[in-house]
């Protein structure tokens, strides 16, 4: 269960990250408010998932996942490059990632 959080709050990272872009500053009220919550929510979740998860794991994984799915986001929404190095740098955190769960022994 602890890891199901987990993955929920690197998913929330992702949208709050977005999110931060389409505030402007914190100058749109529905972006901010969205970002705001979804920052909440995601280390609340985080919060729920370090009971029963290492606090260096857990939040590796968090961190983790928002950054790869922020860059992915970004390649997609804002025309970021997709270089080779980039996605390969993405493919290495989302190995550190599998890597992290297989040895917290309850994979």
């Amino acid at each position: 269960m602890q890891w199901l959080l987990l993955f929920l709050a690197g998913l929330l990272e992702v949208v709050w990250a977005i999110g931060l872009k389409y505030t402007e500053g914190f100058t749109r009220p529905w972006p901010t408010a969205i970002t705001l919550v979804a920052m909440g929510l995601s280390v609340g979740l985080l919060g729920l998932a370090m009971r029963g998860l290492p606090v260096g794991t857990a939040y590796a994984v968090w961190v983790g996942v928002g950054a790869v799915g922020t860059a992915i986001l970004g390649i997609y929404l804002f025309n970021e490059p997709a270089t080779p190095g980039r996605l390969i740098s993405l493919g290495l955190i989302v190995a550190g990632i599998v890597g992290l769960k297989l040895a917290s022994g309850d994979a």
